[in-house]
């Protein structure tokens, strides 16, 4: 991760093309295809939910499509984490930056909610 954007939806898709390009280039047994599937899913549902947002018709709506963004980036802090301790454990510098940003942008997401209320 190399410069962060300023703007969540710009850090989200820059974020989301890191776990795209981390998941291409993994090597891992076909057992554990779907626990990347689930990272990928997770990771990449953050972004989207964050333009979904924008899109919404009400307020409500755009709080509630940030909660399923936090809830995603909360949920890719688990697959993180995961497969750092088990499948890949030696990508665990590569895995701990992803982790970090997984933690970055949920506390932003975090905030955005918390100052819509």
């Amino acid at each position: 991760m190399s410069e962060k954007p300023y703007d969540i939806k710009q850090r989200c898709y820059q974020f989301s093309k890191e776990i795209v390009l981390f998941i291409s280039n993994a090597k891992y047994d076909r057992i554990y295809f779907s626990v990347f599937d689930q990272l990928l899913r997770s990771g990449t549902s953050i972004g989207a939910n964050i333009i979904e947002a924008k899109a919404g018709s009400s307020t409500k709506d755009f709080r509630n499509f940030y909660n399923i963004a936090l809830k995603s980036g909360n949920e890719t802090k688990y697959w993180i984490c995961l497969i750092r301790d088990t499948i890949l454990s030696d990508e665990k510098e590569k895995l701990n930056k992803l982790l970090t940003e997984a933690d970055e942008i949920s506390k932003i997401i975090a905030r955005i909610i918390i100052n819509l209320k």
